[in-house]
């Protein structure tokens, strides 16, 4: 199994809504590298949910893949913002069902990770750190897992 960080903006979809529905479809990323990792995801696998661009920025729980990766419906849907009309004849963006596991009694703030890294080699790697890194999916190692899991638990 593999370990992987997703960021959602709580105004379009938090860690409480993904809570209240069980299991949901992740869609609409459009980055080719965003994409290519949902495509290595496998049934079992973990992921840290990332609140962003909010007031209270960081990690908000925990959830597992479901399924293998398909193509990403809202490219075809003309009503949707995540519509692309080249997917029309090749949809290329792919989504895929995520399950709720846990939400944290309080969020991982950024600035705790980045604190936590000066100390902790483990994190010093994190992409999620790294300045310019906007990616909204992205691989967690298990060492970088272990840690924030620790922090996690801490609180």
């Amino acid at each position: 199994m593999t370990q992987w960080l997703f960021k959602s903006e709580p105004d379009e979809f938090s860690i409480q809504d993904l809570q209240a529905k069980g299991v949901a479809q992740w869609d609409g990323v459009r980055n080719y590298q965003a994409r290519n990792f949902i495509r290595q995801m496998q049934p079992g696998d973990r992921a840290f949910f990332y609140h962003s661009s909010c007031k209270n920025v960081g990690i908000a729980g925990v959830m597992s893949i479901v399924d293998t990766s398909y193509p990403d419906p809202l490219a075809q849907d003309p009503e949707s913002p995540y519509y692309d009309i080249k997917s029309l004849t090749d949809n290329k963006w792919s989504a895929i069902h995520v399950q709720f596991e846990a939400k944290f009694k309080r969020v991982i703030s950024l600035d705790q990770i980045k604190k936590l890294a000066i100390n902790d080699q483990r994190l010093a790697s994190f992409d999620l750190i790294k300045k310019g890194s906007r990616l909204s999916v992205m691989p967690v190692t298990d060492g970088q897992w272990a840690s924030l899991m620790q922090l996690a638990d801490s609180k």
